[in-house]
C-alpha cells in the first residue's frame, strides 16, 4: 500500500463512506482503542471496540478539529463506551466469561509462545490492577492512546493538573512496585 494521505483527505472521504478511508481509520486507532479497553479490564474489550468505531462512524460528519483532536474524541468515545459498560455490568449480576477461558481442551499453537504472551499480559494486568481507576484511566489514554494531558482531562473530566498528579503518582507506584519485585516482562 502506498503512503498515506493527508487526515483531512481521510476523515473527508471517511464521512462520504469511503471504505478505503473507514478501513485507515480502523486499521490506525483499533489497535490502541482495544489496548486502552483491554488495560481497562473491560468484560469485552473486542465487542467494545466495534462499539466505539460505530460510534465513529455515525459521528463523523459533526466532528471538527485536526488529527489530534479527532484521536481524542476516538478516546472519550471509548471511555464513554467503557463508563457504559461498567454501569450495565453493575446491575448484572453474572459476569461475562472469555470464550478463550472455555476452551481449556484441544489442540493449540505454539505454547511456550503463548504462555510467555500471556505472562507479559498478565503482568501487566496485574501492574495496572495496583493502581485506582483514575490513575489506571489516565496511565492508559496517556501510554496507549497517546493523548495529551490536555486530551486526558477533556476525556475524563478532570483539570490538567488533577491529571499530571494521578499520572506522576501512578507511574511512581508502578515503578516501586516493579523495583521491589525485581520482575522483568
Amino acid at each position: 500500500m502506498g503512503p498515506m494521505p493527508p487526515f483531512e483527505e481521510v476523515l473527508d472521504a471517511a464521512r462520504a463512506g469511503e471504505d478505503w478511508a473507514l478501513e485507515a481509520i480502523y486499521r490506525d486507532l483499533a489497535p490502541a482503542v482495544a489496548g486502552y479497553l483491554r488495560g481497562q479490564r473491560a468484560g469485552e474489550p473486542e465487542d467494545l471496540t466495534s462499539d466505539v468505531f460505530v460510534g465513529i462512524v455515525r459521528g463523523l460528519r459533526a466532528f471538527s478539529g485536526d488529527e489530534r483532536a479527532f484521536r481524542s474524541w476516538v478516546f472519550s468515545i471509548a471511555h464513554r463506551r467503557l463508563l457504559d459498560e461498567r454501569r450495565r455490568l453493575a446491575r448484572r449480576r453474572e459476569r461475562p466469561v472469555d470464550p478463550g477461558e472455555l476452551a481449556a481442551e484441544g489442540p493449540r499453537g505454539n505454547v511456550e509462545a503463548e504462555g510467555l504472551e500471556r505472562l507479559g499480559a498478565g503482568w501487566a494486568a496485574e501492574l495496572l490492577d495496583t493502581l485506582t481507576d483514575e490513575q489506571r484511566t489516565v496511565v492508559l489514554l496517556r501510554i496507549v492512546a497517546d493523548l495529551s494531558v490536555r486530551e486526558v482531562a477533556d476525556v475524563t473530566g478532570r483539570s490538567p493538573g488533577a491529571v499530571k498528579t494521578m499520572q506522576r503518582r501512578a507511574l511512581l507506584q508502578l515503578a516501586r512496585r516493579v523495583e521491589r519485585e525485581g520482575v522483568s516482562p
